[in-house]
């Protein structure tokens, strides 16, 4: 929520199998003069009572939008969310040039994590520090989450270490990361963003495999929006 262009109140619930339930529960006591949805689900706030008039903007625009104003010099936004992956270049001005998305399955998303760490029987907010215990990524051929699970199941029968497993899938997940970054034209700076970016491991090989430190917002998984945010306070306004 935002006065003007200052965030005055932020929270974020799970989304579970109920997302119109976890965002009236988001908004109660709250009072607002216009909503902006973003992201999967942004229909269902559409369809919405909401006593207000109710707008939706990409996840593309919303992410340039709210990069852009927290960093002016980015020219390249990774975002690694929990259901796609999105490679965004910007032009200096915060246009959007060219993207990549990978919205057809989970390869390479937070669930995908979220999915063989299942199989490791960490919590996901666990994993990365857990695979930065490795010495060796193993090579893990698939992205298909099914598939890489039964990989990592026959690499565990055969003695391999499991944390060497845990980087061997974090590494694939960069892999495919990365690129896309190239497809879209890599340049820095280059801004990290979604909720995978809290994960240590894929931080680390990120900044590895393209030696160059990104930059991970304090709250990466509200750059959305915080982008549809400034999208709404810039069209109250006019």
């Amino acid at each position: 929520m935002l006065d003007g262009e200052k965030i005055v109140f932020q929270n974020k619930l799970p989304t579970t199998f109920n997302p119109v339930n976890q965002f009236k529960k988001l908004i109660t006591g709250i009072d607002f003069q216009m909503a902006v949805a973003t992201g999967y689900g942004r229909g269902l706030v559409e369809e919405m009572n909401m006593g207000c008039p109710v707008f939706t903007i990409t996840e593309i625009k919303a992410y340039a939008m709210g990069v852009h104003k927290l960093y002016p010099q980015a020219r390249t936004i990774l975002d690694i969310g929990g259901q796609d992956t999105k490679a965004i270049s910007l032009s200096s001005k915060g246009k959007v040039l060219k993207f990549e998305m990978n919205d057809r399955c989970a390869a390479g998303t937070g669930k995908f994590l979220e999915f063989t760490a299942n199989v490791f029987q960490i919590p996901v907010q666990e994993f990365g520090n857990y695979a930065l215990k490795g010495n060796k990524a193993l090579t893990i051929n698939s992205m298909c989450t099914v598939f890489a699970e039964t990989e990592a199941t026959s690499l565990m029968a055969r003695g391999e270490q499991p944390e060497n497993i845990a980087l061997g899938l974090h590494q694939s997940i960069v892999k495919r990361s990365v690129n896309m970054l190239k497809r879209v034209g890599m340049a820095p700076l280059l801004v990290f963003a979604g909720g995978v970016a809290h994960n240590r491991c894929v931080r680390y090989l990120l900044e590895k495999e393209l030696e160059l430190l990104p930059i991970v917002p304090q709250n990466p998984d509200m750059i959305g929006a915080f982008g549809a945010a400034l999208w709404g306070a810039k069209n109250l306004l006019t």
